[in-house]
């Protein structure tokens, strides 16, 4: 028989989890695409947080506004395409 749990909130304020530095060694190309990536997944759940579902929603306007909201930098093309990318896929 399953038994459902209520949780209360928590009185604390959320705190980020710690980084970890990335593994050395490895050529300049993955730390680059491995950061693009952590990026895009950060938009990407802005703007599903935000309401845009959809793809076409998400211009590159749209995705340079919401990480100057969430105070990162201003992605590049490449990068708003992987954001829509994962907005798509994620569906």
């Amino acid at each position: 028989m399953a038994l459902a749990v209520i949780r209360t909130p928590s009185i604390e304020p959320w705190k980020p989890l710690e980084k970890k530095p990335l593994p050395a060694g490895r050529p300049r190309e993955w730390y680059v695409s491995h950061n693009r990536r952590l990026k895009a997944m950060r938009l990407a759940i802005a703007l599903l947080d935000a309401g845009v579902y959809v793809p076409s929603k998400a211009t590159n306007a749209a995705i340079s506004a919401t990480a100057a909201d969430i105070g990162i930098r201003p992605p590049s093309d490449t990068t708003c395409r992987m954001v829509r990318a994962l907005i798509r896929y994620g569906r």
